[in-house]
């Protein structure tokens, strides 16, 4: 397929998304179940344009005064691929499988494009409603928040020191270039064009051979900043696949017990195979149980309580920008209610000196300070961890984080702005 072919099916397909209401890893797949002679360089091509429409669509609807499927894949050609209007119209210009012509209001658009004079929500490209929210966590960088959370996310890998000197790792995936990570230790990043195809991680002998695990630098900071340590009793409340289990278990050098759970069973999936590839020996899945109780021996034995909690999922928009569009104001709600009771849950696990790892992907102080100001509130024998003493496990590196990350009196907030990582709050809570 020609670029203009894949911009038209790129228009093709975000149209899609609008009349059909779906999701758009379902809107993909069904195109290229329907158009079968596109190759895997096409389908990458086109999910990469329709990935960065989703990630620009305010911006790029108001610089082409339109929200429709074409308008919005014309102006982000301009905003995030920054191509000149000549460059959009050959792209765009009636000949073979690509779209019609640009009219002479799209080439006056696109030449006198500029986004000064609009609101917050159109230049940070996130919902409107959110604009409240956004200037409570951020006040006047709200904007600039907002567009880092739009830009594209590098791959983002996790060497396992259960099995190998991140070094090594490197070495291994010398083909795919990695740097070493900014803040963790553990951390290599893989940075991708936009037309890029996702290297095929799973096929290297380096992740088969459980050496790496995808996973965000920010996700690693998480666990880094729990302090886990060797012999501890800990869990992992909200366990899921078990990304941050394996990096607590790497941790502690397979010494101790992490007990790794989750209220959906479905979510675990995963984990089992990840646990055997790891090398982790000191991992029990509980997996829930109908009628509950499936945690309930471990009442007053635990030194951490590790919380991953269900979240808007604001700070992931990067890796998942059709969420951004598709959340409604009644997550948000739900999602606090939902961190409030596990936070609750959390308390009666720990011993005396115990403490819990409160984490979210959120960028949202709702969910973040706020939800631990009220934790202290129903819990008064809690304290904060100062995050300057937190931060200190990053070594030589604490001090550039100190000033690149939001650190307040309730945790630390990474975004992609301030830290390059995905959007994580962290707070550590002390049982006095």
């Amino acid at each position: 397929m020609t670029p203009a072919a894949r911009l038209a099916a790129a228009i093709e397909v975000f149209g899609n998304l609008e009349s059909d209401r779906r999701p758009v890893a379902d809107a993909l797949k069904a195109w290229g179940l329907a158009h079968r002679f596109a190759g895997s360089g096409d389908r990458a091509g086109i999910a990469g344009l329709v990935y960065d429409a989703l990630r620009r669509r305010a911006s790029s609807a108001y610089i082409m005064g339109a929200e429709t499927p074409r308008a919005i894949l014309l102006g982000m050609l301009k905003r995030e691929r920054g191509l000149d209007v000549e460059a959009i119209a050959r792209l765009a210009d009636g000949a073979g499988y690509g779209p019609s012509a640009l009219t002479d209001d799209e080439r006056k658009a696109l030449e006198t494009a500029d986004l000064t004079k609009a609101p917050a929500h159109v230049i940070g490209d996130y919902p409107e409603w959110l604009e409240p929210h956004f200037k409570n966590s951020f006040g006047a960088a709200a904007a600039e928040e907002g567009a880092a959370l739009a830009s594209r996310a590098p791959l983002d890998l996790r060497a396992n020191t259960l099995k190998v000197h991140p070094d090594k790792a490197t070495k291994m995936l010398s083909d795919l270039s990695p740097e070493d990570g900014q803040w963790s230790p553990w951390a290599l990043r893989v940075k991708l064009a936009a037309d890029a195809k996702s290297p095929p991680i799973h096929a290297e002998p380096a992740f088969i051979k459980g050496m790496i695990e995808v996973q965000d630098e920010g996700s690693q900071l998480a666990a880094l900043f729990s302090g886990a340590k060797p012999g501890e009793q800990i869990i992992d409340l909200c366990a899921g696949a078990g990304g941050k289990t394996l990096a607590l278990a790497a941790m502690m050098q397979n010494k101790g017990q992490v007990f790794a759970t989750d209220d959906d069973k479905r979510r675990l999936a995963p984990i089992h195979d990840r646990l055997a590839r790891s090398g982790a020996r000191n991992v029990q899945v509980r997996t829930p149980k109908s009628i509950g109780g499936e945690i309930d021996d471990l009442a007053g034995r635990l030194d951490m309580v590790l919380i991953d909690a269900p979240c808007t999922g604001t700070g992931a928009w990067r890796r998942n920008p059709d969420a951004k569009w598709r959340m409604r104001p009644g997550a948000l709600e739900q999602r606090q209610k939902e961190q409030a009771e596990i936070l609750d849950r959390a308390v009666p696990l720990l011993k005396a000196g115990g403490r819990i790892t409160y984490i979210t992907c959120s960028v949202l102080d709702e969910e973040n300070g706020a939800q631990v100001r009220d934790f202290l509130k129903r819990h008064p024998e809690f304290s904060v961890v100062p995050p300057t003493e937190v931060v200190k496990a990053l070594g030589a590196r604490a001090e550039a984080f100190s000033k690149a990350a939001r650190l307040s009196d309730e945790g630390i907030l990474m975004t992609p702005r301030t830290t390059e990582t995905d959007g994580f709050f962290v707070s550590i809570l002390k049982r006095g």
